[in-house]
């Protein structure tokens, strides 16, 4: 599924020639909570599990935009001090919460990975950066036999409109890691908007307490022999708050767990039976 992009078209859009909102990222008031106009259908049962940590100010949002083909949604909190799960009980009463037994991300989704019951998971941030109406796309590809399906700001129909300079250098340099060092072809990496079969939870294997998780959950799909397909995503800017990501320090953890997690490694594991 990956394209590659023509040596003159720049992977990221400049952040200060476009507009940082969406026009219609705001909906009208009157909008229900669930797009009445979703017609995505699927198979099978869909989990979201959404990490948060003081997203009280972006959680109406992100709800908002949930498609009607997301069965159970659970967000797993990081001990906010803000409003975080009375915010998201009101705006989704049938919300799962859930609190995160230790600090980091990884911690987090391993947390709601373990809870979730649809044979379809899907994992996004809190922050707003990730639109959720783009989640049938991904349905759509574990539909039709993948096993992995993970966002690209990098091929046709992505970008992103919060990349700096140094995590768009980083994640250039990661990624060709792991191109190299697993014999893929990927056009992104360092992006948290993936779905899997759950099924497989226990082939991805995660350990990571930290935002490493993301590329230990990609080492690990490709190592297992999962079938692997990426997926145009345009990130947008978080709505509100500061990030919690910290480039420097969170890509050295990233490019360890790249490195450790190799093919042919002490922990490889044996490629897994596709037969389901």
């Amino acid at each position: 599924m990956s394209t590659t992009l023509p040596p003159n078209v720049l992977p990221y859009p400049d952040r200060q020639a476009r507009p940082l909102r969406r026009t219609t990222d705001r909906p009208p008031a009157d909008r229900p909570r669930r797009r009445v106009d979703d017609g995505t259908r699927t198979r099978h049962s869909v989990s979201l599990v959404i990490p948060a940590q003081n997203e009280a100010r972006n959680i109406p949002w992100v709800f908002e935009q949930i498609p009607c083909c997301v069965d159970e949604v659970i967000l797993v909190d990081g001990s906010s001090d803000d409003a975080t799960l009375a915010v998201a009980e009101h705006a989704l009463p049938t919300v799962r919460p859930l609190q995160q037994s230790a600090p980091g991300k990884g911690n987090a989704l391993r947390t709601g990975f373990a809870a979730a019951t649809g044979e379809y998971v899907v994992m996004m941030d809190a922050d707003g950066s990730m639109w959720p109406g783009e989640i049938p796309h991904y349905l759509h590809f574990l539909d039709h036999g993948y096993d992995f399906v993970k966002g690209s700001r990098c091929i046709g129909g992505g970008g992103s409109l919060d990349l700096t300079r140094i995590r768009t250098l980083g994640n250039l340099a990661l990624l060709a890691v792991v191109n190299r060092l697993y014999g893929a072809r990927l056009t992104d990496l360092c992006y948290g908007f993936c779905a899997f079969r759950r099924s497989f939870l226990d082939q991805l294997d995660l350990r990571s307490a930290g935002f490493e998780i993301e590329a230990e959950m990609v080492a690990h799909a490709l190592r297992s022999g999962l079938r692997i397909a990426e997926v145009p995503s345009l990130e947008l800017p978080r709505r509100s708050g500061r990030s919690h990501l910290h480039a420097v320090s969170d890509g050295r953890r990233v490019l360890r767990t790249l490195i450790a997690e190799r093919p042919g490694s002490r922990g490889a594991a044996a490629p897994v039976s596709r037969e389901r």
